[in-house]
């Protein structure tokens, strides 16, 4: 099943510069454009990624929307399910392949 874009799980992920080492900042934008590309396809169906730098610690690092209304985490958690998805394991995963881009982004 595809959704149709205004009903698609929005992730936005904010990335911390100092992921990429101690001149992160230098790159943080390049890398979210590269992570966001690399990301396209992945649950597309049902999910729109985001991935920004995260300048501003108080925001939190993984943020849920769906047509530009945030989600709690239980709204969050009772999308994924829709998609028998578990939200903790869909996190995990999202910032293993994360670690994974970093690494490839900067050609280790």
């Amino acid at each position: 099943m595809v959704l149709p874009d205004d009903k698609k799980l929005i992730v936005i992920c904010r990335v911390e510069p100092g992921c990429l080492g101690p001149q992160g900042v230098d790159y943080i934008e390049d890398f979210c454009l590269y992570a966001e590309q690399s990301l396209l396809s992945v649950d597309s169906a049902y999910i729109r990624w985001r991935i920004i730098p995260r300048y501003d610690k108080s925001l939190p690092e993984t943020q849920y929307m769906v047509a530009d209304r945030k989600l709690s985490p239980e709204q969050g958690h009772k999308y994924m399910s829709m998609f028998d998805k578990n939200l903790e394991d869909f996190e995990e995963h999202l910032h293993e392949k994360l670690s994974e881009l970093i690494d490839q982004h900067l050609g280790r």
